[in-house]
C-alpha cells in the first residue's frame, strides 16, 4: 500500500527514516482530503436536483436543523483535524530532536555551491558521504543569503542562515547517491546550486573515513600541536577554546569571572548593557565571537577581543557545540590561567 500510494501522488523515493514518517501524515490527510471532497461533491450534486425549483417563483422551505446534527458537523472535521496536529507534532519533535550517537559534518551554504567539512576528516565541495543506518546531523550556517538545504528523497528542508547555526538530522536507509538542492532563491545561479549524498553500507563508510584521513595525517591542527584531532564537535570545541585562550576570561564551573561563564550559557536569558534582553542562542554565541561588543552583557567590560577572520566556520561551530554541551548538572573544574575577575558594575 506504501508503494501504491507513493506512485499515485508520484513522490520521490523513500530513502530516511522520516520520509517514511512524512509520507504516512501525508497519506492521511490527503485520503481523509479525498474522500471529504468527493463527499462533498456527491451531496452537493443530490441537493442541486433533490432542491430544485420546480415551480416558478418557489420560496425555499427554511430548514432548522437539530443541535445533535449541528455538532456531528462541528466535531467531525474537528477530530480529524486534531488528528493531524497529533501525529504531525508526534513527528515533529522526533525530527528536531538528534540522537546522541550522530555523525557530526559542518555544512556551510554559499553562492552557489554546497561545502561540507567533517570534524576530524577531510572537507569537500557539493558531494557529502554518510554511512547508511546510522544518524547523521548536520550543522549548517551561510557566508552570503538565505539558501535551504533540501534532499528530497529524504524528505528533509531546512533554512541555511547568514550569521546564525541551523541544524537537521536524518538517517538514510539505503546505499546510494542522492541529489541535493537549494529550496530558497538566492541569486542568479540558484538553479545550479546543488550536490550530493553519498550513502555507503556502514563498513565501506568506516574504511573511506580511514582511507580520507590518511590524507590528512600531517595536518596541523589550530592549537599548533601538530596531531590530528579525533572526536565530536564538542571535543573539538573544547581544544579551541583552550588554544584561543578562551577560558582566561571565561569558567567552566559556574565561578565569576572576567567573562560571563559558559555553564547554562546556551538558551540562558541574559540582560545586556543596553537595558535589552536576549536568549543566548547559537546566532548570539556565532555573533558574540565575531562581533563582541554589538551585545555587551551588562556588569562585563568590553574586554573581549574579535574572532572575525581568526575562527574558521567549522571552528566556530564547534566551540558553540562546547558552549551547549556545558550543563550545571556536569560542572568541571577547569582552574582559570589568569586571575579572576566578577561582574563590574558600573556607576
Amino acid at each position: 500500500m506504501n508503494e501504491l500510494m507513493r506512485q499515485l501522488l508520484f513522490l520521490p523515493e523513500q530513502a530516511s527514516t522520516f520520509a517514511v514518517k512524512v509520507d504516512k501524515l501525508h497519506y492521511f490527510v490527503v485520503t481523509v482530503t479525498m474522500v471529504a471532497s468527493v463527499l462533498t461533491g456527491l451531496i452537493a450534486t443530490w441537493f442541486f436536483f433533490r432542491f430544485r425549483e420546480r415551480r416558478p417563483n418557489a420560496s425555499t422551505p427554511i430548514v432548522s436543523a437539530s443541535h445533535r446534527f449541528e455538532l456531528a458537523v462541528i466535531s467531525v472535521p474537528l477530530i480529524f483535524f486534531f488528528l493531524w496536529v497529533w501525529v504531525g507534532f508526534k513527528d515533529y519533535i522526533w525530527y528536531v530532536t538528534p540522537p546522541k550517537n550522530t555523525t557530526d559534518i559542518y555544512v556551510t551554504g554559499k553562492k552557489w555551491m554546497w561545502h561540507f567539512a567533517y570534524p576530524d576528516g577531510p572537507n569537500s565541495n557539493a558531494s557529502v558521504t554518510v554511512p547508511a543506518n546510522r544518524p547523521v546531523r548536520l550543522l549548517m550556517t551561510s557566508r552570503d543569503v538565505i539558501h535551504s538545504f533540501y534532499v528530497p528523497d529524504f524528505r528533509i528542508k531546512q533554512d541555511v542562515i547568514p550569521g546564525r547555526y541551523t541544524e537537521t538530522w536524518f538517517e538514510a536507509t539505503k546505499p546510494g547517491r542522492y541529489r541535493i538542492y537549494c529550496a530558497e532563491f538566492c541569486g542568479t545561479w540558484h538553479s545550479q546550486m546543488i550536490g550530493e549524498v553519498v550513502v555507503l553500507p556502514g563498513p565501506e563508510f568506516d574504511a573511506w573515513m580511514v582511507k580520507q584521513k590518511q590524507g590528512l595525517a600531517g595536518r596541523v591542527d589550530s592549537s599548533g600541536s601538530g596531531e590530528e584531532f579525533k572526536g565530536d564537535l564538542a571535543t573539538y570545541g573544547r581544544r579551541l577554546a583552550g588554544a584561543y585562550g578562551c577560558l582566561k576570561c571565561h569558567s567552566l564551573d559556574g565561578a565569576p569571572h572576567i567573562g560571563p561563564t559558559w555553564v547554562d550559557l546556551y538558551r540562558r536569558k541574559t540582560l545586556l548593557a543596553s537595558g535589552e534582553t536576549i536568549i543566548a542562542d547559537e546566532g548570539y554565541l556565532t555573533e558574540s565571537m565575531m562581533d563582541p561588543y554589538v551585545k555587551v552583557v551588562k556588569g562585563y567590560q568590553q574586554v573581549m577581543p574579535s574572532f572575525r577572520g581568526k575562527l574558521a566556520a567549522p571552528e566556530a561551530a564547534a566551540l558553540v557545540e562546547f558552549i551547549k554541551s556545558l550543563r550545571g548538572d556536569n560542572l568541571e573544574n577547569v582552574a582559570p590561567k589568569e586571575p579572576v575577575y566578577g561582574p563590574v558594575e558600573r556607576r
